[in-house]
């Protein structure tokens, strides 16, 4: 079995920092891609930000420049750094990733959700 258990939500008034982590466990072969995604309540999941094996980010335009993803391939951990943060970042966010196991079953699993609310 595979588990993403993520940490680091709460409440923050806008201008604010919070950082987020995400750490897999489990049987894992091999994560490839991790990422970051939000649901804001009345709207569709969104990707936030993604972070390949090698390194190589992606972010939403709403994020960029506010926001970094990072990750420990050490501790199989991904992590997202949200600075300058506005009541629109409310949302709950999910960290997502593409994960290989000893029996080479691919797939993509995710995690529980953390809630982040930022006041205005």
């Amino acid at each position: 079995q595979v588990q993403l258990v993520e940490s680091g939500g709460g409440l923050v008034q806008a201008g604010g920092s919070l950082r987020l982590s995400c750490a897999a466990s489990g049987r894992i072969f091999r994560i490839n891609a991790m990422g970051w995604y939000r649901q804001a309540p009345g709207k569709q999941r969104e990707l936030v930000a993604a972070i390949t094996s090698g390194g190589s980010t992606n972010y939403a335009d709403s994020v960029r420049g506010r926001f970094t993803i990072s990750r420990d391939n050490a501790k199989n951990t991904v992590y997202l750094q949200m600075n300058s943060l506005k009541p629109e970042d409310t949302a709950v966010y999910y960290c997502n990733a593409d994960i290989l196991t000893p029996n080479l079953s691919r797939k993509d699993y995710w995690g529980q959700g953390t809630q982040v609310t930022v006041s205005s």
